[in-house]
């Protein structure tokens, strides 16, 4: 009788069973290889979840900034900045990866650079406020300047201008999560969109169009793939005319509490 129930329990461990009705049908065991179980979408080897936390407890869903909230949990600022130090990128990372990283390393040195400073109306009351060697990342100094133009602006990816946030009511508007690498294209496509349809931002129509200075900023940017009325038309909510007139606004350097 024992040897029995052995020869069942062993023949239930080598095959996978269903009941249906009163049958039992058995079902051949699957190996499943390592690379199977791997998801194509991007991994986030750097976790953002400190700053996502500080995003959504003092940043308005409209990208309003409570700064003296900031100031509050200063200390939790300065821990992901720490953390943003000790693990830099590394070749092995994938675009993506970099991306997120310097895109929200980009946002809390801004934040940082205020809180140094507040309270103040404007982020240009500080001098030199882009060109301020005030973080050790890795074995590296960096400045604001040198993120965006020398590390961002390089990897060719215009939506990055919709992401970084200057600490003025003319900027987009600073998302209240973090980015990641797994939610990158989504986020960049929501901000591009947000900010291009944005009235206070963009006033747009068929024929007429009063851009962000961003826009003239940055044209060059906008214009791997065609020309800067081809890349409106990709998030635009009205059709634009090839021919449309084009202004640019003045910028609002108020910041953006």
């Amino acid at each position: 009788m024992k040897s029995v129930s052995f020869l069942i329990i062993g023949f239930l461990l080598i095959g996978n069973f269903q009941i249906h009705a009163n049958n039992v049908r058995l079902q051949p065991f699957t190996i499943v290889k390592a690379e199977d179980s791997i998801s194509a979408e991007p991994q986030d080897v750097f976790n953002h979840q400190l700053w996502d936390d500080l995003l959504q407890k003092h940043v308005s869903e409209h990208g309003n900034v409570n700064y003296k909230g900031f100031l509050a949990d200063k200390k939790y600022l300065d821990q992901y900045i720490s953390s943003l130090a000790t693990n830099t990128p590394k070749t092995s990372w994938s675009k993506v990866e970099k991306l997120a990283y310097w895109i929200n390393t980009y946002n809390a040195l801004t934040v940082d650079l205020i809180l140094r400073n507040y309270p103040i109306k404007s982020i240009k009351d500080i001098k030199h406020p882009w060109k301020q060697n005030l973080w050790i990342l890795g074995d590296s100094t960096y400045n604001l300047h040198d993120i965006e133009h020398k590390i961002l602006r390089k990897m060719n990816e215009p939506r990055i201008h919709f992401a970084i946030v200057c600490a003025a009511v003319s900027c987009p508007k600073l998302q209240n999560k973090a980015y990641t690498a797994s939610n990158l294209e989504l986020q960049f496509n929501q901000a591009a969109r947000t900010f291009i349809n944005d009235s206070a931002k963009n006033s747009i129509s068929k024929e007429q169009l009063e851009l962000s200075k961003i826009f003239q900023w940055f044209t060059k940017d906008f214009k791997h793939d065609g020309s800067l009325i081809d890349y409106l038309n990709q998030f635009s909510n009205v059709p634009i005319s090839a021919k449309a007139k084009t202004h640019f606004k003045d910028y609002i350097w108020e910041l953006n509490e």
